[in-house]
């Protein structure tokens, strides 16, 4: 079964569940570029990220242990689920050790270490099956309007993201086209399974900035849209992003109203549906 088979086989439609925040303009942006945050952004998540979902696969046991059960992993789902958590964990104090801020797993290496599993291809049909029951997503409403617009608009498109190897699959999934197809320009492209580390570093967002202007775009004509204030909207803005706020989706909007670093940040732009981006081109 293809990943795109086993995503289909997982989806379920999700609408989004509204905010209360209302649409807000702070600063006007015509961008030249626009780069997006995948989980809870592009795409409804359950979880509103990615991540362990620890409380998600407690409550998922069962059918965790099904899954498990038709892969004939015998060992026991709780002990299995208690390794996995312990792997991430060990290896991101490792990373920490090393001096990365943010540290990033390669979620196939650890699913390998944790089941004693060499084939790649079986523990990634493991990890993505994983995922989708602990994190079901679906794509947010007008998010391919939004990506033929700005094709269409010659806007360059990227991604800044937490993510897995699994995560540009759900783009093929459900737009029915190789990832490489949607419009997304590789150079504008950061995922942090990818770089060893994640948001919100601002390493990846210096990174994207660097791109940008050898793409021949200032980072001020660039816009980041992201639903978490902390991980999104406070790296893009200390690297001079244009900055959108996603409140479309109560699951995953994020303000960090107790957090000191984003106490003096303000999104340029409050969105609550993709297709209000659109308005920008």
């Amino acid at each position: 079964m293809t990943f795109a088979s086993l995503i289909t086989k997982y989806s379920k439609p999700m609408e989004p569940v509204p905010t209360g925040l209302p649409p807000r303009v702070n600063r006007r942006i015509r961008p030249a570029a626009i780069l997006f945050d995948v989980y809870g952004t592009l795409f409804i998540s359950k979880a509103g990220d990615i991540g362990v979902a620890v409380e998600e696969a407690r409550r998922n046991r069962s059918r965790i242990a099904a899954m498990f059960e038709r892969y004939g992993i015998g060992a026991d789902p709780g002990e299995i689920l208690d390794r996995f958590f312990a792997e991430i964990t060990a290896e991101k104090e490792k990373m920490a050790g090393k001096g990365i801020e943010y540290p990033e797993v390669v979620i196939e290496k650890i699913w390998m270490r944790v089941l004693t599993l060499d084939d790649l291809g079986k523990v990634r049909r493991i990890a993505v099956e994983y995922e989708l029951i602990v994190n079901p997503v679906f794509p947010m409403p007008h998010m391919e309007k939004l990506f033929d617009a700005c094709r269409k608009k010659k806007v360059a498109m990227g991604i800044i993201s937490n993510a897995q190897f699994y995560t540009p699959r759900l783009f093929s999934a459900y737009l029915k086209k190789p990832f490489r197809k949607i419009g997304f320009d590789e150079r504008l492209t950061f995922f942090s399974y990818r770089l060893g580390y994640g948001k919100p570093s601002l390493a990846v967002f210096e990174k994207a900035a660097r791109q940008l202007r050898e793409h021949g775009v200032s980072v001020k004509d660039a816009l980041y849209v992201g639903n978490d204030m902390l991980k999104d909207i406070y790296p893009a803005s200390m690297t001079g992003f244009g900055t959108a706020l996603f409140a479309g989706d109560a699951r995953s909007l994020n303000l960090r109203e107790g957090d000191a670093r984003c106490r003096d940040v303000t999104p340029d732009l409050v969105v609550t549906d993709l297709a209000q981006i659109i308005e920008l081109l």
